[in-house]
């Protein structure tokens, strides 16, 4: 997932900023690589990941089959990840830097996700929003300026862009077979009726006239040899003919 993040906002970049002659990289900025630059680069740096516990969703979802008519398997919902990458030009000037990072904010700002047509992968597969934010503050427990600082180098003008990505965890759960026959019930005997045997019910239409005649709702449930008849709650067997 984190290498098809870097794919689209390099294609973004690239699409968006309008610059050319520019190349665009995902090293850490240390003080050694700076050294060893020597063309105008923007650095796309990711420095921190963790997940986005406003997205996290509870519960399974269902797969149903190519027709939509049953459940054939249920997973877990996708986490978020928020990856932030901290964004910089490299040039001879400071001006030309800054000409850089200006079409860089605006290039960003135009959307609220990554466009789905840069989405590639399994990322793509998932179908759902991408969202990127810019330029936000930073968490109360991390500061720009502690980024700089791990990486031995001196402060520099940057933008912050955070992408919340979409992972699939992969864990499913199988579900049984459909039930296709109506339920079988086991019933003892008591009060002169038959031993144990197995029953299967069912519900028989043409029931008004019965409830007619109780003066309350009544349903009734037939199987093989004997009617269930329900009503007000309470569930008694009887004998058929």
């Amino acid at each position: 997932m984190i290498h098809e993040v870097d794919a689209a906002l390099r294609a973004l970049i690239d699409r968006e900023t309008g610059i050319r002659d520019v190349e665009v990289v995902f090293d850490a900025p240390t003080r050694e690589w700076a050294g060893r630059r020597n063309a105008p680069t923007v650095d796309v740096y990711l420095y921190d990941i963790r997940e986005d516990l406003r997205r996290r969703e509870r519960g399974v979802l269902n797969e149903y089959n190519a027709e939509q008519t049953r459940i054939v398997g249920r997973h877990l919902p996708p986490r978020h990840f928020k990856l932030s990458y901290l964004v910089t030009a490299w040039t001879q000037r400071p001006e030309d830097e800054h000409r850089l990072l200006s079409a860089l904010l605006g290039a960003f700002l135009r959307f609220d996700a990554l466009p789905a047509e840069l989405l590639t992968g399994p990322l793509a597969e998932l179908g759902l929003p991408v969202p990127l934010t810019v330029g936000l503050p930073p968490p109360e427990d991390r500061g720009f300026a502690d980024v700089w600082s791990a990486l031995g180098g001196e402060l520099k003008p940057s933008i912050d862009v955070v992408v919340s990505a979409p992972v699939d965890t992969g864990q499913q759960f199988p579900v049984g077979p459909p039930v296709e026959v109506p339920p079988l019930f086991t019933l003892s005997g008591s009060n002169g009726f038959p031993g144990t045997e197995r029953v299967s019910l069912s519900i028989e239409a043409g029931t008004e006239d019965a409830e007619r005649r109780a003066g309350a709702p009544a349903q009734r449930i037939h199987g093989p040899g004997r009617v269930a008849m329900r009503r007000r709650g309470r569930l008694t067997i009887k004998r058929t003919r």
